[in-house]
């Protein structure tokens, strides 16, 4: 997730783009720079790894001057975050600056071809820099001609905006599956892929639809489809100020980033399948038939993240059938670990720098191990130290309380889950295809789950006073259990436990009073029934039961006082829907509350000491 932004008209384009990349700077912070095309005719980029201000630094108090730019706030999905893989990307003449949100996902075949038909040389490790070169090889004296040929052959989600020194007035963009707005100007016209980017300077706003290509100039925006006929996107008048810009009308951060984790999972399964039809990850530095010979996997994670590895236990013992344990990355190195060549360690973060989790994977490779890293930032440290990496491509999460974060660990850890039943040779690529084809169709099942966010929010209110809420589950429902746990006391300070539904008469049912609430994941599989049973043990006890549920299911609701319905889905992937509605129900009951959602007390959004 980048943030884009682009200006032609009357006025100077280099303040316009600063205070709207300033903006947008939520949505990635890895790098940032501008391009702006100057009264000479030369198109001028300065571009600073790190934060905005480094770039604001280079710029200094005057910068280029012109009057048509781009600008771009960078979170890196291909090549680590420097000078030379930061936005803006030329091609060799240095005639067409690119800037880019999304992923390219035949980027390889295209620079490929790119190399060997035209002997391009790239400069950088991005997808976007194919962007460039690819519209420049195109070109025949049209530039939106030129964008909307290689628009044709992309694959993948994405949104870009194009400037060419010899159409010193004009800005082309284009879009699939990716956020591009429009804004409509006296004497100029903006682009950005958030309102947030526009609201300071206009209201009028034009949300591009996929396929679509704009060509802005200081007259106005025209807007064609691929094959350049005359359309229309989606416009319409913004009544947020900035504050609520940012958050996207949202009351929070936390519930935009809840709304967010559909596309976040359809992000994170973008491009999973090689060439050869093989499931892949981002990368391996070692030659995955060792994984053959692997007798162990540990996985090592902290919070939350602790509980994305209890689900992922069960999807990599079912699928490549092995062992795996289950660690507190800051117990890890404490216990003497049995570890070996033959043992592979995940360890998972969202932010790649938790202390503990890094100390964890630095300890296992010490000792010979491999090191899978599951994590959402490019170039972080677990990242370097890693033997192999999955991304999960999440986006920034500004809310302390992880929510897309997680739920894009869960669904990357299914794919690297697959990736070691291939390797293993426990299942054919087809079985694997098929895995991930079921994944792929969860964002739209999410949705379904989402929309009945007014329910719940009406169970929260009813639950707001409980001094003390249990969570309860069975398989992959316990480390749900455990996270909507967490979810609600680290947000609302509401006393919260989760236990396995089993373990309820070993101790825990004492802490059962009448009408205290107890939420019960009870979806369908091999387990439901014992689920059941533990439902009907604590609503003897006068409790106050919620369940989720398989949508059609009827014995539950016969037991519960309330159910929640998620869609039918392969057993192992109800965590992904199931933890929809505890999020929200955390949420809400926190907002009833008048906690400060996005910023609990006594929390930080990343760990950096043990």
């Amino acid at each position: 997730m980048c943030g884009i932004m682009g200006y032609t008209g009357a006025d100077q384009a280099l303040p316009i783009l600063i205070d709207g990349l300033a903006r947008l700077e939520y949505r990635g912070y890895d790098s940032a720079g501008i391009a702006v095309i100057g009264d000479g005719g030369g198109i001028e980029v300065v571009k600073r790894a790190g934060k905005l201000a480094n770039l604001t630094d280079a710029l200094g108090d005057v910068g280029p001057a012109g009057h048509i730019g781009i600008g771009h706030t960078r979170w890196a999905t291909h090549g680590v975050p420097n000078d030379v893989n930061a936005h803006p990307h030329t091609d060799p003449t240095g005639d067409i600056a690119v800037i880019h949100n999304g992923i390219i996902e035949n980027y390889a075949e295209l620079k490929a071809e790119l190399i060997e038909r035209r002997g391009a040389v790239f400069r950088s490790d991005t997808d976007t820099e194919v962007i460039a070169h690819l519209v420049a090889s195109l070109y025949e004296g049209s530039l939106p001609a030129a964008v909307r040929a290689a628009t044709a052959r992309f694959e993948g989600q994405y949104a870009f905006a194009v400037i060419d020194r010899r159409h010193p007035d004009v800005i082309v963009a284009a879009k699939r599956a990716a956020p591009m707005i429009l804004g409509h100007l006296d004497g100029g016209a903006l682009l950005s892929s958030d309102v947030a980017g526009l609201i300071a300077h206009t209201a009028d706003v034009e949300a591009l639809e996929d396929d679509q290509v704009a060509v802005l100039t200081p007259d106005g925006i025209t807007v064609t489809d691929l094959d350049g006929t005359p359309t229309e996107g989606h416009r319409y008048t913004v009544d947020w100020d900035v504050e609520a810009a940012e958050k996207q009308g949202y009351d929070h951060f936390m519930a935009k980033e809840i709304h967010e984790q559909p596309r976040a999972v359809a992000d994170t399964l973008l491009g999973r399948v090689d060439a050869d039809g093989r499931i892949a990850l981002d990368s391996v530095d070692f030659d995955p038939a060792l994984l053959r010979a692997a007798d162990k996997v540990y996985v090592v994670a902290c919070g939350t993240s602790y509980h994305s590895g209890m689900v992922a236990k069960y999807g990599i013992e079912h699928w490549a059938r092995i062992g795996v344990e289950v660690e507190i990355a800051s117990e890890f190195r404490y216990r003497d670990p049995i570890l070996t060549p033959n043992t592979v360690v995940v360890a998972i973060s969202q932010s790649g720098e938790t202390a503990d989790t890094i100390a964890a994977a630095e300890y296992a490779r010490a000792q010979g191990a491999k090191v899978v890293a599951v994590t959402n930032i490019v170039g972080s440290t677990l990242a370097r130290l890693a033997d192999a990496v999955i991304y999960t491509r999440a986006g920034l999460e500004v809310a302390v309380a992880s929510t897309k974060a997680f739920i894009t660990q869960v669904v990357a850890l299914d794919v690297l889950a697959l990736y070691l039943a291939q390797e293993r040779r426990q299942m054919f690529a087809e079985e694997c295809r098929d895995v991930l084809e079921r994944l792929e169709a969860l964002p739209a099942l999410m949705e379904r789950v989402l929309a009945a966010e007014d329910q719940i929010a009406e169970l929260a209110r009813r639950f707001a006073d409980a001094d003390y809420v249990m969570f309860i589950g069975r398989q992959v429902g316990l480390p749900i259990a455990l996270e909507g746990a967490l979810k609600l006391k680290e947000i609302s300070y509401v006393h919260a436990e989760g236990f396995a539904a089993g373990e309820m008469k070993h101790g825990p049912i004492a802490l059962i009073d009448d009408g205290g609430p107890v939420i019960a994941l009870a979806t369908d599989g091999h387990v439901k029934a014992k689920v059941v049973s533990n439902i009907q043990e604590v609503k003897a006890r006068g409790a106050v039961v919620l369940a989720v549920a398989t949508e059609g299911d009827t014995e539950v609701k016969a037991h519960a006082d309330h159910v929640i319905y998620v869609p039918d889905v392969h057993e192992l992937l109800y965590p992904v829907l199931t933890v929809l509605p505890l999020q929200l129900l955390g949420y809400h009951i926190a907002v009833a509350l008048g906690r400060d959602v996005d910023q609990p007390r006594n929390l930080a959004k990343t760990v950096t000491v043990e």
